[in-house]
């Protein structure tokens, strides 16, 4: 086998991730690339796997021309722009890569792509976004304002979300060793998979953002418009204080949260990086009310230098400093305890009342934020990858040592 000389990391690695698309792009596949690069400077560049993808026929993708095998689905009717629909495939689907060739497998994985099969002699690392959300505590939530629950097929539905509870319990232990992107995400790991992992705070490109313009007299927020993400609290609150807020998002419930808008809320929908970069350096505090896995959103608002209002549950308890009663020294944000219009607004009042933009320092908020940059996360992703190897290639050395050499496959 050809390893690279320095780490001993093998020269074919397989990289999984769900699907790539330019229709659906994040966080997760934020991860995905600066893992990529990572492999590709100190190993060699990982053969990637997905269920679907056009994302490399874009030229200004970083998967321009780049080959990715994928599923079945692909050739399914919509398969590539409706992927999603094709729920009770795509545990099968993900099944039926081939991956044999690959003795290194790392997944990124917030649906179905842990559940890949491989052999004991293979070393497979999924860094887990997100188990998946809607098929557990996050059910009811999805399926409330679900166009299949209207139609009177909630029925169906959560039959088969209880279908993949199943396989997603049950594809949790082949996985060899996993990572969390958050304390949060760690705790729902143990939860319905009952496995222990490690975490690691994906990277956020801190860099592209500004910190030391001036503030204006007006709040933000950017996230997609779904209902776990909670854009009607702050709406609400924010009709309530007659507060000027700027929502930048688009999704399913657009339509919805610009009829409960009132006059001091501006729903923009799409924006440009670059339009939501000056936002980001210009608004007086970002705010959010959902519960997130981890949150690049309020990190990269902390490196343009704003203050974080935020609900005090879920990945942003690893990322905002909050204020307390008697100090705001080193915090970047506030926290609020209830998911309620209420708790928000008395949040907001606080802040206002207190004037915390005054006193929560915005090259202090930004320091804090190099926490969670792309070269933090590499240099720790290098130790853990390097570190997991290791044993792997030592767990194949003492089950082949009474076999001989000619029986050992690592």
């Amino acid at each position: 086998m050809s390893v690279n000389s320095s780490l001993d990391l093998p020269s074919n690695i397989a990289l999984v991730h769900e699907w790539f698309t330019p229709r659906s792009t994040g966080g997760a596949e934020n991860v995905v690339q600066v893992i990529d690069d990572w492999l590709t400077q100190i190993a060699s560049q990982p053969q990637l796997f997905s269920l679907v993808n056009d994302e490399n026929l874009h030229e200004n993708s970083w998967l321009f021309k780049r080959k990715v095998k994928t599923s079945f689905i692909q050739k399914l009717p919509f398969g590539i722009s409706h992927v999603q629909q094709y729920l009770p495939l795509l545990p099968f689907a993900i099944e039926q890569l081939d991956l044999k060739d690959y003795p290194l497998v790392i997944t990124s994985s917030h649906l179905v792509a842990k559940g890949i099969l491989t052999s004991p002699d293979q070393l497979h690392i999924s860094y887990v976004h997100t188990p998946v959300r809607y098929a557990w505590d996050q059910m009811n939530i999805y399926l409330k304002r679900s166009l299949l629950t209207r139609i009177g097929l909630g029925p169906l539905i959560r039959w088969q979300l209880y279908t993949l509870r199943q396989w997603d319990q049950l594809s949790s232990s082949r996985v060899d060793y996993l990572l969390a992107n958050s304390n949060f995400t760690a705790k729902r790991i143990w939860k319905y998979w009952r496995r222990r992992s490690e975490v690691l705070h994906p990277p956020v490109d801190v860099n592209r953002f500004e910190w030391n313009k001036p503030r204006e007299d007006f709040y933000l927020s950017v996230c997609r418009l779904v209902p776990n993400k909670r854009v009607d609290l702050l709406i609400r609150a924010f009709n309530r204080l007659k507060l000027p807020l700027i929502v930048v998002g688009e999704g399913v419930e657009k339509k919805y949260l610009k009829e409960l808008a009132g006059p001091t809320v501006q729903i923009l929908g799409f924006q440009s990086k670059e339009k939501i970069e000056n936002l980001m350096s210009r608004c007086r505090a970002f705010v959010y009310s959902g519960i997130e896995d981890f949150g690049i959103a309020p990190v990269e608002a902390m490196a343009s230098g704003a203050p974080v209002i935020a609900f005090g549950k879920g990945g942003i308890l690893d990322t905002v400093k909050c204020v307390n009663s008697n100090s705001v020294e080193g915090a970047t944000g506030l926290l609020f305890h209830n998911q309620t219009v209420k708790s928000l607004v008395e949040a907001i009042e606080f802040f206002k009342e207190k004037q915390l933009w005054r006193y929560l320092n915005p090259e202090l908020i930004r320091e804090w934020s190099n926490s969670f940059s792309q070269d933090s996360f590499k240099n720790r992703f290098e130790k853990i990858i390097n570190r997991a190897w290791s044993e792997h290639i030592n767990s194949c050395d003492v089950a082949t040592s009474d076999l001989g050499p000619s029986s050992r496959n690592c």
